[in-house]
């Protein structure tokens, strides 16, 4: 598989990782769009959001709930979360992946 996901996953490509247990992976962005940017990522390979059924239900409650307890760890008092979905919704890697970013009043408001 020519994922990059799955290639840091398998420790084949370096990253700077922030948690790691059985199912889940959390590294920093290599391209930060704000002074804390982190990826949550599911260790199973998931193509994207689109591609998840009730199966997933528990892994995808779990990628949520990581999100406030890194966040804070990594000192953020409040965040953004993003999924990017389909190549129409601006997902770049295809591999499904959340973003957790915050840390500074640059942040667009929606």
């Amino acid at each position: 598989m020519n994922c990059i996901f799955c290639k840091i996953i398998a420790g084949d490509i370096p990253s700077s990782k922030i948690y790691e247990d059985d199912e889940l992976i959390a590294f920093n962005d290599i391209r930060p769009i704000a002074p804390v940017h982190f990826l949550i990522v599911p260790k199973q390979h998931i193509e994207s959001l689109v591609d998840c059924d009730a199966g997933q239900q528990a892994l995808l409650g779990k990628m949520l709930l990581l999100a406030p307890e890194l966040a804070r760890q990594q000192g953020l008092n409040g965040f953004r979360t993003m999924i990017n979905t389909g190549r129409e919704g601006g997902q770049e890697v295809f591999h499904l992946h959340v973003h957790v970013f915050g840390g500074g009043q640059t942040l667009p408001k929606t």
